[in-house]
C-alpha cells in the first residue's frame, strides 16, 4: 500500500512540474509572439509611440459664457541619446533662430534634468513660423519630436488672479508624491483655479502608435489603431462668477490700488473679485510667457499680489457692526444703549477723536452706527471684555472676544478655492500677555473696538462678514466653482455646501445692527451708496496708514473701506 502511495506522489510531482513548465512556455510565447506591446517597446525604430495630451477643461461663468478656451500649440522635445553626429546643427539652429551655443546649452539642460535616455522639452510653445519650418524638416533631426499641447486663450482680459496660469512642471515638483503621475514636459496649474482644480482640469493622457516610413517619419497608424489609448479631456468648471460684473468691477478699479469682492450670501458663491492693478491673463500664455511673468513680478505696483485675499488691513469702522453684535450678545449693551460723546473718548487717559461733536450722535446703537461714533464703539468694546458679571477678569473676556471673531471666520483663512489666501490677524489673551508681560487692561487695546490696533482682515473676510450679517448668523465658505462637469454635488465641492452657523446670537440683535447699517446709507456716512428702490445696508471705514520711510514713521494716504449688502430683507449680494 505504501509503495502505491509513493508511486502516486511521484507522478503528482512530475505532472506539477510539467504543468508549470507549460505555463511558463505559454506565457513566453504570448509575450514574445502574440503581444504587440513588447514588440513595440523593443522596436522603437519602426514604431513611434506618440503621447496624446488632452485638452484642459474649459471654465465658464454663471451664464455659460466661456471665460477661456484652448489653443493647440507645439513643443519641440528631444532625446539627447538619439542625436547623431551627422545631424545638421547649423540648419537646425537656422530654423529655430538660435545660436549653436544656445543649442548646446539647451541640450545640456535637458540632460541635467532628465538624463540622456529620457525625452525632455527643448523649446516650449513654438511660434507658428518655427512650427511650420520644423514640421517640414523634422525627419532631418533624429532625436527630436513635436509634442502637441493645448494652451489657454482668454477672450476677455479679466479674472487673471482668479484663473491663475499653467506652466511646465519643474524638477522640484516632480520630486513630490502628489505629482507622481506627471513627467518632465507636462503642464500643470500653478496658481488660482488652474492649480486648485488641476486634477479635474488636466484630463488623462492617451497614446498613439504610428509606423515610421523610410525617412524615419511617423506616418500610418499601427494595426489600424487597435493598440491606441484615447486621451480624455478635462472637465468643465462652471463658476458663480458673472463675467460682465467682473469686467465692470475691473474697469472701475483701473488706475487704482485696492480690491473689490462680491459674494452671493445665500450660497457663498463669489460673483466678482478684483485686485488692482491687474494684468491681461493672455500675457501668461504663448512663447513669451516666461518674459512676461518676470516683468510682472518685477513691477513695483505688484500686479501678481492678490490684494483681495492676501492683503491684510485694519478694517476700521467697517468692524463696528461686529463690536455691536458681540456687545449685544454678551449683555454689555442693549439696542437702546447710548453714549454721551462730545467729540472724543477720554476714559482711557487720552483722547480718541470722533468725527462728530454735536449732541445725540450716539444716542443709541442705530444712531451710533449711522454716524460711526468712535467713542461709542471703544466704550462698547471695553464693556464687552471687562464685564465682571460675565467674566472673571479682562483676560478671560478678551479670550471670549477672540473666540467670537474666530467663529466669524476671522484670524484664519476661510478656505477660498484659489491659492494664496491669508487669514488676517486677531490677537488673543496669550498675545497681549506676551507683548505686555501680563500687565494690560481693556484700555491697552481699546482701538480694536473701532476696528484699528492689532486687528487685521482681508477684503474677502470683510465681504464674508457682510454675508453673515445679511444671513442673520451663518455663511458658506466663499468659493468660485458652482459645478464640475454639470455636477454641483461633486465630492470636491462638498465642503462648500456646508452651512457654518457662527454663534448663538439671536436674530433680534442682528436686526438691530442691520437697521443701523441701513441708516448709514440713508442718512449717515454712506449716503453716496443709495440706490433707487433698493434698501442697501452698508458701513464706511477709514484707517490711518503709516510706513517706515528713510528710518522714520511717515503717514501715507488713508485706507478707505466700504462694505454693504442688498437688498436688506432678501440679500442677493454682499460687497467689500
Amino acid at each position: 500500500m505504501s509503495s502505491f502511495n509513493q508511486s502516486q506522489r511521484t507522478w503528482t510531482i512530475r505532472i506539477l512540474f510539467i504543468a508549470i513548465g507549460c505555463i511558463i512556455i505559454a506565457r513566453l510565447f504570448s509575450l514574445q509572439i502574440m503581444d504587440d506591446r513588447y514588440k513595440i517597446m523593443a522596436d522603437d525604430q519602426a514604431i513611434y509611440r506618440k503621447v496624446i495630451y488632452p485638452a484642459r477643461g474649459v471654465i465658464v461663468d454663471r451664464n455659460g459664457k466661456t471665460l477661456m478656451y484652448n489653443n493647440i500649440t507645439y513643443d519641440l522635445a528631444v532625446t539627447p541619446a538619439k542625436i547623431t553626429e551627422q545631424m545638421d546643427t547649423v540648419l537646425f539652429c537656422s530654423i529655430m533662430d538660435i545660436t549653436p551655443e544656445d543649442f548646446q546649452k539647451t541640450i545640456n539642460r535637458v540632460i541635467q534634468r532628465n538624463g540622456r535616455l529620457k525625452s525632455g522639452v527643448f523649446q516650449s510653445q513654438l511660434t507658428p513660423e518655427q512650427n511650420a519650418r520644423m514640421q517640414e524638416n523634422l525627419y532631418l533631426f533624429p532625436g527630436f519630436e513635436m509634442v502637441e499641447r493645448t494652451t489657454r486663450t482668454y477672450p476677455q482680459p479679466i479674472g487673471a488672479m482668479i484663473f491663475g496660469y499653467i506652466s511646465e512642471i519643474s524638477s522640484k515638483m516632480l520630486e513630490k508624491e502628489e505629482y507622481a503621475s506627471y513627467r518632465q514636459g507636462d503642464y500643470v496649474g500653478m496658481t488660482g483655479l488652474e492649480h486648485v482644480y488641476e486634477d479635474v482640469l488636466r484630463g488623462q493622457r492617451g497614446v498613439q502608435y504610428l509606423v515610421r516610413d523610410v525617412l524615419n517619419r511617423p506616418r500610418d497608424a499601427y494595426k489600424d489603431g487597435a493598440l491606441d489609448t484615447p486621451a480624455v479631456g478635462g472637465k468643465t468648471l462652471e463658476l458663480y462668477l458673472d463675467a460682465d460684473l467682473q469686467a465692470y468691477a475691473e474697469e472701475l478699479m483701473k488706475g487704482k490700488m485696492g480690491s473689490a469682492v462680491a459674494i452671493d450670501p445665500k450660497t457663498g458663491g463669489i460673483l466678482a473679485m478684483v485686485s488692482a492693478p491687474s494684468y491681461d491673463p493672455n500675457l501668461l500664455t504663448g512663447p513669451n510667457r516666461s518674459k512676461n511673468i518676470s516683468k510682472l513680478f518685477a513691477d513695483p505696483t505688484t500686479p501678481m499680489f492678490n490684494r483681495a485675499i492676501q492683503a491684510e488691513y485694519p478694517p476700521g469702522s467697517t468692524f463696528k457692526p461686529m463690536t455691536a453684535l458681540i456687545g449685544l450678545d454678551v449683555g454689555a449693551i442693549t439696542p437702546a444703549f447710548g453714549y454721551p460723546c462730545g467729540g472724543g473718548y477720554y476714559s482711557c487717559g487720552r483722547r480718541i477723536g470722533c468725527t462728530h461733536s454735536g449732541g445725540g450722535h450716539a444716542a443709541n446703537l442705530r444712531v451710533a452706527l449711522a454716524n460711526s461714533c468712535n467713542a461709542y464703539f471703544c466704550h462698547v468694546f471695553r464693556l464687552t471684555i471687562d464685564d465682571r458679571k460675565k467674566y472673571n477678569n479682562v483676560k478671560t473676556g478678551m479670550q471670549a472676544w477672540y473666540d467670537y471673531l474666530y467663529n466669524f471666520g476671522l484670524g484664519h483663512p476661510l478656505g477660498v478655492d484659489i491659492t494664496g489666501e491669508k487669514g488676517g490677524f486677531v490677537p488673543d489673551s496669550a498675545y497681549f500677555n506676551k507683548k505686555y508681560f501680563g500687565q494690560w487692561n481693556s484700555c491697552t487695546m481699546v482701538f480694536m473696538g473701532m476696528g484699528q490696533g492689532e486687528l487685521l482682515m482681508t477684503p474677502m473676510q470683510l465681504a464674508n462678514i457682510m454675508c453673515i450679517i445679511a444671513n442673520r448668523g451663518y455663511y458658506y465658505t466663499p468659493h468660485f466653482v458652482k459645478s464640475i462637469a454639470n455636477n454641483p454635488n461633486d465630492s470636491l465641492l462638498s465642503k462648500y455646501l456646508q452651512k457654518h452657523e457662527v454663534t448663538h446670537i439671536p436674530p433680534s440683535y442682528y436686526q438691530a445692527v442691520i437697521d443701523g447699517m441701513e441708516d448709514v446709507v440713508v442718512r449717515g456716512t454712506g449716503r453716496v451708496a443709495q440706490l433707487p428702490d433698493v434698501a442697501v445696508c452698508g458701513k464706511t471705514g477709514t484707517v490711518e496708514n503709516y510706513a517706515i520711510l528713510h528710518g522714520k514713521k511717515e503717514k501715507l494716504d488713508n485706507h478707505s473701506v466700504f462694505v454693504c449688502f442688498a437688498p436688506k430683507d432678501d440679500p442677493k449680494i454682499a460687497i467689500a
